[in-house]
């Protein structure tokens, strides 16, 4: 019961004097260490959740970023795709605009399987008027000619086909020759021109319109290779076809105003 009454005594006498508070300063700092140690599980789940988290967050968004990524190359991809296209789509226009015969544009959805035969298929047929024989250029030059038509779709024929010829002249001095296939695709031979015959190197072949399949004057070819042997009557030319045919995606058939075509 004393004991009782001297603790209240002593903390009326603190509250109101303040006697006890070196001892209590003292008290709490002694007591820290307890506190910390006993806050401490709870700053451990604190720091835990949060880095945790975070962890996660990041992994989230590199997977993000990643993804966005492969999306945004396969996209810089395909406009580099849809640019060099669209720039051979403007040479193809650019060439209508000399051209004195109606085209139409047609566009390559297959080659054949043989790598002998130099053929394409075509996404034009009967029903856009295309007609075994019509000639098919591309910006540059003389591709070949239709073979085969179908209701919507066509075969042609390359003129670097073992099979292919066309009559050409030379378009610096009109000298008419027979370019024919020889199952290369980017090379053409010029047979049966006399070793005399005024032909060289760099001369531009152009169709000569002889034989009322090709139309006169489309570029066919550029002399690559001249060869006389003085003991043969005639020279070994080769050339190299001006139309790219290994690279050209879209197409143009040309209808002649005096065309037949075959139904």
């Amino acid at each position: 019961m004393l004991a009782a009454v001297l603790v209240v005594t002593l903390i009326l006498a603190d509250l109101r004097f303040n006697k006890l508070e070196k001892s209590r300063s003292l008290l709490d700092t002694l007591a820290t260490p307890i506190y910390w140690v006993a806050d401490l599980p709870t700053r451990l789940g604190d720091w835990s959740d949060e880095h945790i988290q975070s962890r996660a967050q990041l992994l989230e968004e590199n997977e993000r970023l990643h993804r966005e990524n492969l999306v945004l190359q396969g996209r810089s991809r395909q406009m580099s795709s849809l640019q060099a296209e669209n720039v051979r789509l403007r040479g193809l226009l650019n060439s209508t605009a000399i051209l004195r015969d109606d085209v139409v544009v047609a566009e390559l959805i297959g080659v054949s399987p043989d790598p002998v035969r130099h053929q394409l298929i075509l996404n034009k047929g009967k029903l856009d008027g295309v007609f075994v024989g019509q000639p098919l250029i591309d910006a540059a030059g003389l591709m070949g000619q239709i073979v085969e038509v179908s209701a919507a779709n066509s075969r042609a024929l390359l003129i670097t086909d073992g099979t292919h010829s066309l009559p050409v002249q030379v378009n610096r001095n009109g000298v008419r020759a027979i370019a024919e296939g020889t199952g290369a695709l980017g090379t053409l031979e010029i047979h049966h021109v006399s070793a005399t015959t005024d032909i060289r190197e760099g001369d531009l072949l152009v169709s000569s319109g002889l034989g009322g399949r090709f139309p006169v004057g489309y570029p066919v070819g550029v002399v690559s290779e001249v060869e006389r042997d003085p003991g043969q009557a005639f020279a070994r030319i080769l050339a190299t076809p001006s139309a790219a045919l290994d690279r050209s995606r879209h197409v143009l058939l040309v209808f002649t105003s005096d065309a037949e075509q075959d139904d």
